[in-house]
C-alpha cells in the first residue's frame, strides 16, 4: 500500500443543511471512550455538541476525567480498556469482554439517540454491529490505521458504523470506496495546540531551571508501555546526563500508578536532573528542546509543538511478530506516517537499547539544521490538521440526528 502523507490542498467539508429540527431533543447519547487520547477527543467533541444540541441531552457511556469534566456520566473504568497489544489485552481480556456484554445489553435495553465509539477500535466496533444492527445511529470518531495495518478490517467498519469521522485528508476516498460514508474532520489536537509554541514560558510554568537545555521524556500512558519501555528511557537518561551534564529532564506522569512506577526507576538514578510531573505531557513537551518518546498519538502532539523526537516502541515478541505481519507501512510514528518518510528516527524492539535512544537523542538536540527543517515541516501539517474539529465533527453528528428524526 503506498504510504499515506498529506496533501497541500484544503479538503475542509463542507455541512449539509438538514431542515429538521433539534429544539426539545431529550434522551442520552452514549460514547466510549478507551484512553486517554480518546477522551480527549471526545471531550473536545462533546463540546460541540452541547453547543448544538439542547441540555436535555445527557452524555454517558465509558469515558475519562475530560469527559466528565463536561457532565459526562462513565458508568464504567476507561482503565478497563487502557491495554495494548495482542498479547498484553490476554490477562484483561475476561474484564473487558464482559464489560462490552454489559455495555451492550445497557444500550439496547434503553437506546441512545446515537452511539459514538471514540477511537478503540478493537472493543468498540465488536459493540458498534449488534447496535447498528438494533437501529441505533452509530458514529465512531477516529478511523483505525487500515492503510498501515488490517485493511480487511474495513468490511467490520462497514457493518458497523453509519458515518466514521476521519483525522487525517486522505482517509476519506479509502471509505468512499467501500461505500462507508465518512468526513475529514482535521485533528482537534491541531486546534487546541499553539501554531507557535511557547518554550520559555512552558518552562517557567514547570518550574524548570533556565539555562539549560530540556529533554522530555515520555514512556506511554498504558501501565504496559511504560512497563516495558520505562527502564530502558531511564537508562538512555543516565547516558545523555553522562554526556552533557547540562542537561534536564522532563517526565510527565499519565496517572498515580504510573507515577509509582516511574519513581521507582528514578530512584535507581539518583544523578538524574529530571522532574517527574503530574499529567502535563503538552506543557513538557513545549518546554521541550527535543522529545524521547513511545510511539502513539504523543508523536504527533510533538509534531504539532514542532519538536525534533526520537520514537521508540517496546511489546512482546509475540505481539510484535502479529504486527509484522499485517503492516504495510516501514514506519510506525505519526509525523513519518504523514509524511510519507522518515522525517524522524524511530527505535523499535531490539534496536531500542540505551545507547541507541541516547545518541540518537542527542544527535536530534544538536543537529540545528535539522530542528529548523522540522519546525516548518511540522508547522505546514499543522496548518494541515487545522479544521476546527469539533464543530465539523458535532455537525456530522447533528445531521444524523436530524436525518433520523425526520425519518418516518
Amino acid at each position: 500500500m503506498a504510504a499515506a502523507h498529506l496533501p497541500n490542498a484544503d479538503t475542509r467539508p463542507t455541512a449539509t443543511a438538514n431542515p429538521a429540527s433539534l429544539d426539545g431533543l431529550n434522551g442520552e447519547i452514549a460514547m466510549v471512550a478507551g484512553e486517554a487520547s480518546g477522551d480527549l477527543l471526545a471531550s473536545l467533541l462533546m463540546s460541540g455538541l452541547q453547543a448544538r444540541l439542547p441540555g436535555t441531552v445527557r452524555y454517558a457511556g465509558i469515558g475519562g476525567a475530560r469527559m466528565q469534566e463536561r457532565g459526562f456520566v462513565s458508568h464504567w473504568p476507561m482503565e478497563t480498556l487502557s491495554v495494548n497489544g495482542y498479547v498484553e489485552v490476554l490477562g484483561s481480556l475476561r474484564e473487558i469482554l464482559a464489560t462490552r456484554r454489559a455495555i451492550r445489553d445497557r444500550l439496547l435495553e434503553h437506546p441512545p439517540l446515537c452511539f459514538i465509539g471514540v477511537d478503540a477500535p478493537d472493543f468498540n466496533f465488536g459493540l458498534e454491529v449488534p447496535l447498528r444492527r438494533a437501529g441505533i445511529p452509530v458514529v465512531h470518531f477516529v478511523s483505525p490505521s487500515i492503510w498501515a495495518w488490517r485493511g480487511g478490517r474495513i468490511r467490520t467498519i462497514a457493518r458497523a458504523v453509519d458515518h466514521i469521522l476521519c483525522l487525517f485528508p486522505f482517509e476519506p476516498e479509502i471509505y468512499e470506496k467501500a461505500g462507508i460514508p465518512a468526513t475529514y474532520v482535521g485533528h482537534p489536537l491541531a486546534d487546541v495546540i499553539p501554531m507557535v509554541p511557547d518554550t520559555e514560558g512552558a518552562r517557567a510554568r514547570l518550574g524548570l531551571t533556565q539555562g539549560r537545555r530540556v529533554v522530555a521524556v515520555l514512556p506511554g500512558s498504558r501501565q504496559s508501555e511504560v512497563r516495558h519501555l520505562g527502564a530502558t528511557f531511564f537508562a538512555a537518561m543516565a547516558r545523555m546526563q553522562a554526556m552533557d551534564a547540562a542537561l534536564s529532564f522532563v517526565l510527565p506522569a499519565a496517572n498515580s500508578s504510573l507515577r509509582a512506577i516511574i519513581e521507582q526507576h528514578a530512584r535507581q538514578y539518583p544523578q538524574l536532573d529530571v522532574t517527574v510531573i503530574d499529567g502535563q505531557s503538552h506543557l513538557a513537551m513545549e518546554a521541550a528542546d527535543v522529545v524521547l518518546l513511545a510511539s502513539g498519538t504523543a508523536t504527533l502532539e510533538a509534531a504539532l509543538y514542532k519538536k525534533p523526537m526520537v520514537i521508540s516502541y517496546k511489546v512482546p515478541w509475540l505481539t510484535a511478530q502479529i504486527m509484522k505481519r499485517q503492516g504495510y507501512l516501514p514506519y510506525v510514528g505519526l509525523p513519518n506516517i504523514l509524511s510519507g518518510r522518515f522525517v524522524v528516527p524511530e527505535l523499535l524492539q531490539d534496536d531500542a537499547t540505551p545507547e541507541a535512544l541516547a545518541r540518537e537523542t542527542l544527535l536530534q538536540l544538536n543537529d540545528h539544521n535539522n530542528t529548523a527543517f522540522l519546525y516548518q515541516h511540522f508547522t505546514q501539517m499543522h496548518q494541515t490538521l487545522r479544521r476546527n474539529t469539533a464543530d465539523i465533527a458535532a455537525d456530522v453528528v447533528a445531521n444524523l440526528l436530524r436525518e433520523r428524526r425526520a425519518a418516518p
